[in-house]
C-alpha cells in the first residue's frame, strides 16, 4: 500500500515526471542551453575561482556549446528527443553558470529569442541569490505571467562554514530573502542542494532539507557531491582524502531527507549527471539507475514515502500496516470523525473493527465515512467500556487517538481516568503479536493523559516504546505497547 498522494507507480516521492504529466498533460523536456554567462564568484564581483566544485563550464556540462547560437544548441536536442518522444512539448533550461547575471537588455534578448521557438511552452532558469536586483525580479514577474517559469536557485547548504568552504561567496540571508521576492511574484522556485560536501555530517545534510520546508518553494534537486578532473575540489581531494558518501549512505540520507520534506515540493533531481571523462569520485555515480532503484526499495522497505515525519500520523499508519492481517480482529478506541476507522476497515476486509466514542456526532460521522464496510460496528459510549467485549487474546491492533474531536468541541476531549481503565482492559483483549497504539498531543487533558499513562506503565514495568517525528516536545507523538510476556 503506498500512502504517498503524488504518485501513479512506484515512486515514493513526487517526481518531476509525474509533475509534468499532472501538470501539462502531455509529455515535457528540458532542452538545457549555455547562454555565456559566468558568475559573481568568478569575475572578482564576490569571489574568484567560482564554486570548489564547478567545471570550466559551471555545472552546465550537458548544456550547449557557448559558441554555437541557442537556436542550434536547441536544435541539436530536440532532433534527438523527438525520435524518442515525438510531439513533446519543451522547457529552455539556461543552465551554465549564473543565468540571470548580466544587463537586463541581454537577458531579455535572450530569454524572449528562446520563447520563440516552435513547441517551447516555458523557461528554467539556473542561478545565484545575489544575481537578482530589482529590475529583474520585475522583468521575472512579467515574464512568469506569459510563459511557464522556473528560477531554480543553487543553495547546497545551510551551513555557513562549509559555504565558505566551498566558495559560495553568499548568505544564507542573501538566499532565503530571494526566495521571499520570487514568491511575492509567484514566481516558482526550484533549490539545488549537495549531499556529501566536505566535513558535513548526516545530521547537517538533513538540517538543510529542513530548512528548506520553512520557506515557500516548488522544487528541489537533491545532488551527490562529485569531483571532477581540474577543478579546485579536486586539488582538496587529492590531497586531504575527505570522506566521499558510499552508494549505501547516499541512499539512507537521500531517503531520510526526503521524509522530512513538504510533501508537495517537486523533487527534479535525486542526484546529478556527472561526465564520466572528467570524474574521478564517486565512481559508484555511473550506474544511475541502480541506485534510483535502491531509493525506491529502502523507501519501500522502511513503509515510509516523501513527507513522512510531517505527521505522526503517518508512523501509526505504518505500524497498522506492519500488524495487521485481512482477517483481524481491531479496535478504534477513538473514531473521532472516522479516517482511522475508514482505514482500518480497509486492511481487514475479512475480519473486524469495533469503533467507540462518547460523542453521537463523532459516530454519525464515522457511519458516514464507513458506510460501503460491513465489517465496522460502532458503539457510542465511552473505551472504557471495552472490557464488555468477550474478545479475550483475540485483537490484533487497539487504536487510542487521544484527544478531542477535529473540528468539534475542543472542551469535549478523553479523559485520563477512563483511558487508563481502557488501556488496562485492552491489554487483556490482544493477542500475543498485538499492539496498543496511542497518540499523545499536548493540550492540558493530553498531557495529564500521557503522564497518567507512563507512570502507571513504568510502575508496571511494561515493555513500551515512544516515537516522535520532531525535537519539538509539544509534538504530538506515539506510544507502542505490545501484551506483556507471562
Amino acid at each position: 500500500m503506498n500512502l504517498y498522494s503524488f504518485t501513479d507507480n512506484n515512486k515514493r516521492y513526487y517526481t518531476l515526471n509525474y509533475f509534468n504529466r499532472q501538470h501539462f498533460k502531455q509529455k515535457v523536456v528540458k532542452i538545457s542551453l549555455n547562454g555565456g554567462f559566468t558568475c559573481p564568484n568568478i569575475d572578482g564581483k564576490v569571489g574568484y575561482k567560482g564554486c570548489i566544485y564547478c567545471s570550466s563550464l559551471g555545472s552546465g556540462d550537458f548544456a550547449g556549446k557557448q559558441t554555437d547560437s541557442l537556436k542550434k544548441q536547441f536544435e541539436d536536442v530536440k532532433k534527438v528527443i523527438d525520435k524518442k518522444w515525438p510531439n513533446s512539448k519543451y522547457i529552455a533550461y539556461f543552465q551554465a553558470h549564473s543565468n540571470t547575471y548580466a544587463p537586463l537588455d541581454v537577458l531579455k534578448g535572450k530569454y524572449e529569442s528562446v520563447l520563440k521557438f516552435d513547441d517551447v511552452i516555458g523557461l528554467a532558469l539556473a542561478t545565484r541569490p545575489d544575481c537578482i536586483d530589482e529590475d529583474i525580479l520585475n522583468y521575472l514577474e512579467d515574464l512568469s505571467k506569459r510563459t511557464y517559469l522556473t528560477v531554480e536557485l543553487g543553495l547546497q547548504t545551510i551551513h555557513k562554514k562549509t559555504s565558505i568552504l566551498i566558495n559560495r561567496c553568499h548568505t544564507l540571508k542573501c538566499f532565503d530573502d530571494c526566495v521571499k521576492n520570487l514568491r511575492k511574484r509567484n514566481i516558482n522556485v526550484v533549490v539545488h542542494i549537495i549531499n556529501g560536501l566536505p566535513y558535513e555530517t548526516k545530521d547537517m545534510m538533513i538540517e538543510t532539507v529542513k530548512h528548506l520546508n520553512s520557506l515557500d518553494i516548488q522544487g528541489i534537486k537533491i545532488h551527490m557531491l562529485h569531483i571532477l578532473k581540474n577543478t579546485v575540489l579536486a586539488k582538496m581531494y587529492l590531497e586531504n582524502n575527505f570522506h566521499i558518501l558510499s552508494k549505501e549512505e547516499y541512499v539512507n540520507i537521500v531517503c531520510d531527507e526526503l521524509e522530512y520534506l513538504n510533501p508537495n515540493i517537486v523533487v527534479h533531481r535525486i542526484t546529478g549527471d556527472p561526465n564520466v571523462s572528467d570524474l574521478i569520485a564517486p565512481t559508484w555515480l555511473t550506474k544511475k539507475l541502480t541506485f534510483l532503484n535502491d531509493i525506491d526499495k529502502e523507501l519501500a522497505k522502511r513503509l515510509t514515502y516523501q513527507g513522512f515525519k510531517k505527521s505522526i500520523l503517518n508512523e501509526v499508519k505504518r505500524q497498522i500496516i506492519l500488524t495487521v492481517r485481512e482477517k483481524d480482529i481491531v479496535i478504534d478506541a477513538t473514531v473521532g470523525n472516522g479516517n482511522d476507522t475508514l482505514f482500518l476497515a480497509s486492511l481487514v476486509p475479512k475480519g473486524k473493527v469495533i469503533g467507540y466514542d462518547i460523542q453521537k456526532k463523532a459516530i454519525d460521522n464515522t457511519k458516514n465515512l464507513v458506510k460501503n464496510f460491513s465489517n465496522v460496528t460502532l458503539f457510542n459510549e465511552s473505551h472504557e467500556n471495552i472490557y464488555k467485549l468477550n474478545l479475550k487474546n483475540k485483537v490484533s491492533l487497539i487504536l487510542f487517538n487521544l484527544g478531542y474531536l477535529p473540528g468539534g468541541n475542543k472542551d469535549i476531549t478523553t479523559k485520563s481516568s477512563s483511558t487508563l481503565k481502557a488501556i488496562k482492559h485492552s491489554l487483556k483483549l490482544l493477542n500475543n503479536k498485538g499492539k496498543i497504539l496511542i497518540v499523545f498531543y499536548s493540550h492540558k487533558e493530553g498531557k495529564k493523559e500521557a503522564n497518567t499513562i507512563l507512570n502507571y506503565l513504568k510502575k508496571h514495568d511494561y515493555n513500551y516504546e515512544i516515537k516522535r517525528n520532531t525535537d519539538n516536545i509539544n509534538a504530538p507523538y506515539l506510544l507502542i505497547l505490545k501484551k506483556p510476556r507471562i
